[in-house]
């Protein structure tokens, strides 16, 4: 998409007063070339304050110590973990401005210039932010905590005098996003901490580099303060930046800025957290992602503020238990949450580094000790490292004194957040669980995040994926590759004419949005009957209105998905059906087959003049692929049914088994 197009979709995505915002933002740029409005960062006084750290220092034995400690020897030894790139050898330190997956040496000029979108002058964005993020910085100072040994130390201070040597304010890359300056904040308040910072900083020696590091936090706070992400731009981002200004202000509150960033952060994260989160725990964005980065966001900064007696309302921390719930209504017996909306696997911080354990259960092991929550603690499992760090002792023995088994509190009806659970026997192995999708496409009005897949069916049998959400894979891979993943095709629902439910304006940018709406609510989870229909194509040239029923019955264990096209003109009307990777699907005219490790099905098409086809791992068309991790890609079966009809009606029903049947060869 050109430039100017671009340009002209975003600004259509604006109110008149974001887009005088938007001059004043542009304005200031410009100004900043020649010195207005940098940061000036004041002498330091006598004696400095410092926050009390919100992290454990007692004794407590690590679950995964000799992966720490293997981490940070392999981080000594210049080799790092960059999404898609595992062990690959930028030295120690890095070049800080030089993309780690295509070489490219970015730009050193006013970073609040640098367009960063653009790969031919930076490389892979997210590639050259991922390392300046810092969690490895934090990695080498948990492993100076458990071991005690000064070479850590050492490499600690070599990463960040590097780093504010080749990144000086307010050049290059490293200041454009104002996010990127907050999870950095939040990984030096981490590292900070862990190292000691107010004491062992304190000899004449270390004097020097203690102002260097501290005069880069002002500088990150100031820059922060200025350039927030306002108006349409206001999703997980604000959230992050008021993070790291409310984490660093009050790590570090030696200034006199300080208190008036605290009060703005505090206020800031109160709003937000409210306004960003539905009443019953869905994540404005509709990305699944995104809900469990803001949860973590909310759940760290409650944590430093109490640790420093600074408090955050009940209703902040209501909606944070809410979101919690959520996340165990929609995750199998197995710990798998649907991939719904983008994902980019960019950390905020690592405090665990075990194999295997996954974020949503770390997470949910935080709400338990923080809510008394026995549901919680017993999806979440394991009260893992990262817990350990953040609660010490004391909250491991919370952890055990949590009762190990409770009535199911469960909910399954997100109204608000639109996702509606069906199924029965949940966490046993004959578990079978769905989830209908008629929420918003995502949020504020570009709906950077979401993508087009209103009322999409995804389904868990057993505790395995069955009908799956493909992912993200790339935000910026080739176009076609972008516009596939969060296109409608790429999800379990029906396509009109070839073209998405709604109107893309770029990669992060949606420029007319399907609004899908409930026509019948289900009673129960067990005898499920849902309708819903959205409004995405009402604005062909022959509108059309697409009206998805979804019924499960519990006693015969069978899905039936029927979509009615109601027009008075002639449509190509496409049922797509993505299933995960391992899963073999057979298809013999009207019928297919399904077969997983835990269950088997089949499924029976009915309606006029169908045609089904496989595709797996197709690239013309693009269809029949999957990504569980950020820049990977791998096939998996995509069943496509087809018809070309004046109105009409698709049915698919889904007969489920529990008890695997014989192997079933995919043929594509």
């Amino acid at each position: 998409m050109s430039g100017l197009l671009w340009k002209v979709n975003r600004l259509r995505t604006m109110s008149p007063v974001e887009v005088l915002w938007r001059v004043e933002q542009a304005f200031s740029k410009q100004t900043c070339r020649l010195g207005f409005g940098l940061a000036r960062v004041p002498a330091e006084g006598q004696e400095l304050m410092f926050g009390k750290t919100f992290l454990a220092k007692d004794s407590i034995e690590l679950l995964a110590r000799d992966a720490l400690i293997d981490k940070a020897e392999q981080l000594l030894a210049g080799r790092w973990n960059v999404f898609a790139l595992q062990g690959v050898n930028l030295g120690f330190p890095p070049q800080w401005n030089r993309d780690p997956l295509t070489g490219t040496q970015a730009p050193t000029s006013l970073g609040k210039t640098i367009d960063f979108r653009r790969k031919e002058l930076v490389g892979n964005i997210k590639y050259l932010w991922e390392p300046s993020r810092h969690l490895d910085l934090v990695t080498l100072a948990q492993a100076w905590r458990v071991t005690g040994e000064q070479r850590y130390v050492e490499g600690a201070r070599t990463l960040l005098c590097s780093w504010i040597d080749q990144c000086p304010y307010p050049m290059g890359v490293h200041w454009s996003s104002s996010l990127e300056l907050a999870v950095r904040l939040v990984n030096w308040a981490c590292a900070w901490h862990l190292l000691d910072g107010s004491s062992i900083f304190k000899d004449a020696e270390d004097a020097a580099f203690r102002s260097k590091w501290l005069a880069s936090v002002y500088q990150h706070c100031h820059f922060i303060r200025g350039y927030l992400s306002l108006h349409s731009s206001a999703n997980n981002h604000l959230v992050g930046e008021y993070m790291g200004l409310f984490v660093a202000s009050v790590t570090w509150p030696c200034w006199s800025e300080s208190r008036g960033w605290l009060r703005s952060s505090h206020e800031g994260l109160e709003q937000e957290a409210l306004k960003q989160n539905t009443r019953d725990g869905v994540n404005r964005e509709q990305a699944i992602y995104y809900q469990h980065e803001v949860m973590a966001m909310m759940l760290l900064c409650h944590l430093v503020g109490q640790a420093n007696s600074i408090q955050f309302s009940s209703a902040y921390l209501a909606r944070l238990e809410c979101m919690a719930e959520f996340v165990v209504g929609i995750m199998d017996k197995s710990g798998n949450v649907p991939m719904i909306g983008d994902a980019d696997d960019a950390q905020m911080i690592r405090l665990d580094h075990a194999d295997g354990h996954g974020v949503y259960h770390s997470l949910l092991a935080s709400c338990a000790v923080l809510f008394k929550r026995s549901d919680f603690k017993q999806v979440a499992g394991v009260f893992d490292d990262a817990n350990r760090w953040l609660f010490g002792s004391a909250g491991l023995a919370d952890w055990e004194a949590i009762a190990d088994s409770v009535p199911d509190k469960r909910r399954t009806v997100f109204p608000e957040g639109g996702y509606y659970v069906f199924g029965a026997g949940f966490d046993t192995d004959t578990e079978i669980k769905g989830l209908v999708d008629c929420g918003a496409l995502g949020y504020p009005s570009i709906a950077a995040h979401g993508h087009a897949d209103a009322l999409s069916v995804l389904l868990s049998v057993g505790g395995e994926p069955c009908l799956i959400d493909p992912g993200t894979y790339s935000y910026w891979a080739d176009q076609p590759w972008r516009d596939y993943f969060r296109g409608t095709s790429a999800h379990n629902t029906v396509r009109v004419d070839g073209v998405d439910q709604s109107v893309s304006g770029g990669r992060f940018m949606w420029t007319r949005k399907a609004c899908a709406r409930v026509l019948r609510m289900p009673v129960s989870p067990e005898q499920f009957c849902f309708e819903g229909t959205h409004d995405g194509y009402l604005r062909l040239s022959a509108p059309a209105e697409h009206r998805r029923s979804v019924e499960f019955d519990a006693g015969s264990s069978t899905v039936t998905v029927t979509d009615h096209i109601v027009s008075s003109s002639s449509h190509l009307i496409e049922q797509f059906w993505h299933f995960a990777p391992d899963v073999k699907v057979n298809c013999d005219a009207n019928r297919a087959t399904v077969c997983g490790e835990r269950f088997s099905m089949t499924v029976e098409f009915a309606g006029a003049n169908l045609a089904v086809d496989l595709y797996r791992g197709s690239e013309n068309p693009i269809l029949g692929w999957f990504s569980d991790a950020y820049e990977k890609k791998q096939p998996c079966t995509t069943l496509r049914v087809r018809a070309q009809a004046q109105g009409g009606t698709i049915c698919a029903s889904f007969q489920i088994f529990t008890t695997t049947t014989q192997a079933v060869t995919t043929e594509n």
